[in-house]
């Protein structure tokens, strides 16, 4: 059971948010709800939540500005926006703003609550990743973190820049799992400084340049479009 979890569901509509109310807590989650985007916002700053399930649709703050706000903030709790918009284009939207997933009204009650399970999980091993050695090595490369240096298949020594360090031990301690773009942000840049998908694209291009045979067809870094970043292994 979910006796420990606490989620956030943020729906206007009263039948809905009762039914969806009700069915979390026989999974055993703690249920707090919010009928519109201003309160939700509210509701965060003051309580822990382990997840958010947010409608786009609301009165006051529609949801992807409530999923915007959340992530400029640096907040890190999973968010699963539900909304009646099922275009692509939407769906690119809402996870282009932060969400971590996107489904569409209406849906499949035993489905959301996978999504939901999944995303809890996922996020709890995100907040506690696998810790990586000072010293790593896959296929035939290795990575020195402490000494900012790499070595390739071929044995060339390569200088890493502090940051490209941080974005490989981020994404080594986070293997098989894709690390969203906000993550990427808060641990390795910060939020003073916002750069652009391009940028953190350019240093999955560079580390496919240092460790890929093919950097066409990469076997280890992934670049996952709208999400985030991967590193498989």
């Amino acid at each position: 059971m979910n006796h420990n979890k606490s989620i956030l569901l943020v729906e206007d509509e009263e039948n809905l948010q009762e039914a969806l109310k009700l069915n979390l807590e026989l999974e055993g989650y703690s249920v707090s709800s919010s009928f519109d985007g201003a309160s939700a916002l509210k509701m965060i700053h003051e309580e822990h939540f382990d997840l958010i399930i947010l409608d786009v649709m609301l009165p006051e703050l529609d949801g992807i500005a409530v999923c915007e706000s959340i992530r400029l903030q640096g907040l890190n709790l999973p968010i699963l926006i539900l909304s009646a918009k099922n275009s692509s284009s939407d769906r690119v939207l809402g996870l282009k703003k932060g969400a971590d997933d996107y489904l569409t009204k209406p849906f499949n009650l035993e489905e959301l609550l996978l999504r939901v399970n999944k995303l809890i999980v996922k996020n709890e091993q995100l907040n506690n990743p696998q810790k990586v050695s000072d010293v790593f090595e896959f296929g035939k490369n290795k990575i020195d973190f402490n000494g900012l240096v790499c070595f390739n298949s071929k044995n060339n020594e390569i200088p890493l820049t502090k940051r490209e360090a941080m974005l490989l031990r981020l994404l080594i301690e986070n293997k098989n799992e894709v690390v969203t773009r906000e993550k990427i942000l808060q641990s390795v840049w910060g939020y003073n400084v916002y750069p652009t998908t391009r940028t953190i694209d350019n240093f999955i291009l560079n580390f496919r340049k240092y460790f890929e045979d093919d950097s066409r067809n990469p076997v280890y870094f992934h670049s996952v479009r709208g999400v985030g970043y991967k590193f498989t292994c």
